[in-house]
């Protein structure tokens, strides 16, 4: 299996997954660190990838996703963004509604 239908897999398996440096509960940065706050604070929930382990899915995730940074968050097979983004949909209450969502 190639690296790219590998994370079409991942994406496709996991309806929410977050593509970060480090883990949750161990971040290598200040900018998955906050993506990963958001979505722990919401208590849905999620898979991740650390990309750091996995140096060839760093490398070919953003030309799956069309998003150049990590973190990258996908719900639903789609791209939601990275930190930034993930941070204002929480604090304007809309990460959790989202997320919500997934649940089946």
């Amino acid at each position: 299996m190639s690296t790219v239908d590998k994370i079409k897999q991942q994406i496709a398996e996991n309806h929410v997954i977050l593509y970060m440096k480090g883990t949750p509960d161990a971040p290598s940065c200040g900018f998955s660190a906050r993506a990963a706050a958001a979505l722990k604070s919401t208590g849905v929930e999620f898979a991740f990838v650390n990309v750091l382990a996995s140096p060839m899915i760093m490398e070919r995730l953003p030309e799956v996703s069309n998003w150049p940074t990590f973190p990258q968050l996908f719900v639903n097979g789609e791209i939601v963004g990275g930190s930034d983004i993930v941070v204002e949909m929480h604090a304007k209450g809309e990460l959790l509604p989202l997320l919500k969502s997934t649940v089946q």
